[in-house]
């Protein structure tokens, strides 16, 4: 009996292990969003996927060259940071201003990154992309023109950064994000390289893709959830897709007409999820961007005109999504894409007023900090670049908004919209500390703003804002 109950034991106990070996590897297949494998948030548009998608008519046209997918030289990378890399200073080309950061709309003399990987290799073409993963710092580094000089000292004309655990797209406010055209780190819908020979038949999230000018409309430039173009777009682009936009291959396309086993899986994706429109191209009807280092080449040993095939039916198929049912985020749960994002920003000049220690603008807290003071300092913004004119989020006349502040250390905050035409007030917050709000109705016409930041007393303050429509 004992010894009955003994090999029963053992049986169990060994059931249970199997058991509990499973859930661990279950756990460890779940994504973990956010993170350097899995960048930016479930419900981020990339690793979002839509329900029902209608499509439009237009044909993305031939143009110089096949289409592509791949990595090489006018692609990128992604580099993980370790907490124990040390910091790495970035200045700009010689004979330049400093480092351009488009979102801040200003030139940096250098720019400090807490941690850099000792393996960053910048794509080789003009565009020099590359993104630094910082999991420490939570933050994507995203440069154009990375280059290292003859001295090892590393240049970049334009820098920019998101959240890893973020929507993975710029808002009206922070709205340039990273290095691409659109706004968004390079690193958004990568083919990864950890993806490419996973055993899965899709890639789990929406692809990144270029349009040459036949392909991308010049009015509008950009849609949702892009947040900006490429400067020229307006002008030069002949097309009828928007930058920004998702296109996909139809539900009716067949896979298995693809002959490729690679462009397969690429095929899948672009029914599931699709791929958004992130940039321009020079002469290549659509460029599905692949991570460097993959090892992805669909012309080893020579040109590969079965590839080529079906890189064109796969061109005569995709079309530009205009409207879906609904959104499944990455863990397939239903959503709704909330696009009442905050419009106001704290960027620009900050002059100071009164008291000590002036106010400056950071990028990375996105807000005007002040220093350590004993007595109160008020900084006011005169520069009207707190807004953004990001066509989807433009605050209309007679809608209501909120405006509410986000300060810390005590700091206080006041928004002040003044007609241009006139200078009348048309609308004051007064001081508002963390967290107090005001509701107003936006004001015909064109507005100046003018944001008053007073800092707190004490080891240090920051004061930001943020400024959304009250939706009835």
């Amino acid at each position: 009996m004992n010894g009955n109950i003994h090999e029963s034991g053992l049986r169990w106990g060994a059931l249970l292990g199997i058991a509990l070996a499973l859930v661990a590897v279950e756990a460890a297949a779940q994504p973990q969003w956010g993170s350097y494998l899995t960048p930016f948030s479930a419900n981020s548009p990339w690793n979002s996927r839509p329900v029902n998608p209608q499509f439009s008519s237009f044909v993305i046209p031939k143009a110089s060259y096949y289409p592509a997918v791949a990595e090489g030289a006018w692609s990128t990378g992604m580099f993980l940071a370790e907490p124990n890399d040390p910091p790495v200073t970035i200045v700009g080309p010689d004979n330049s201003k400093g480092v351009w950061d488009p979102d801040a709309e200003t030139y940096y003399p250098s720019i400090t990154i807490p941690h850099w990987p000792i393996d960053v290799v910048p794509a080789s073409a003009a565009d020099g992309h590359a993104d630094v993963v910082d999991p420490t710092t939570g933050i994507i580094h995203s440069f154009y023109r990375l280059s290292q000089n003859t001295t090892g000292q590393w240049v970049a004309k334009q820098y920019a950064w998101t959240r890893i655990d973020g929507r993975g797209w710029g808002t009206p406010a922070h709205y340039m994000q990273g290095a691409r055209a659109v706004g968004v780190a390079t690193s958004g819908g990568l083919m990864r390289k950890h993806e490419i020979n996973d055993g899965q038949t899709m890639y789990n999230h929406a692809l990144a893709m270029s349009l040459t000018y036949s392909g991308l409309a010049p009015n509008p430039t950009y849609v949702a959830p892009a947040t900006a173009a490429d400067s020229n777009a307006a002008s030069t682009n002949t097309g009828q897709i928007p930058e920004g936009s998702l296109v996909m291959l139809p539900p009716s396309f067949d896979v298995r007409t693809i002959n490729t086993a690679a462009l397969r899986k690429v095929a899948e994706t672009l029914k599931t999820y699709g791929a958004y429109v992130v940039d321009r191209n020079s002469g290549t009807p659509y460029v599905i961007y692949v991570e460097n280092g993959s090892g992805f080449n669909l012309n080893k040993g020579g040109w590969n005109s079965t590839a080529a095939a079906d890189l064109e039916r796969i061109r005569v198929a995709l079309r530009q999504v205009v409207s879906v049912d609904g959104w499944l985020d990455g863990a397939e749960q239903s959503y709704t894409p909330d696009f009442n994002l905050n419009r106001l920003s704290m960027r620009g000049t900050w002059t100071l007023k009164s008291g000590t220690v002036p106010g400056a603008y950071d990028t990375w807290q996105q807000a005007v900090a002040f220093p350590a003071t004993a007595t109160p300092s008020v900084a006011v913004n005169t520069t009207n670049r707190g807004l953004h004119s990001v066509l989807w989020a433009l605050p209309a006349a007679g809608q209501p908004y909120r405006f509410r502040a986000v300060t810390t250390g005590g700091a206080l905050l006041r928004m002040k919209l003044l007609s241009r035409s006139t200078g009348a007030l048309l609308f004051d917050s007064k001081d508002l500390a963390n967290g107090q709000t005001a509701d107003f109705a936006w004001p015909a016409g064109n507005v100046n703003l003018v944001l008053t930041a007073t800092s707190g007393v004490g080891d240090g303050s920051s004061a930001a804002g943020e400024l959304l429509r009250v939706v009835q």
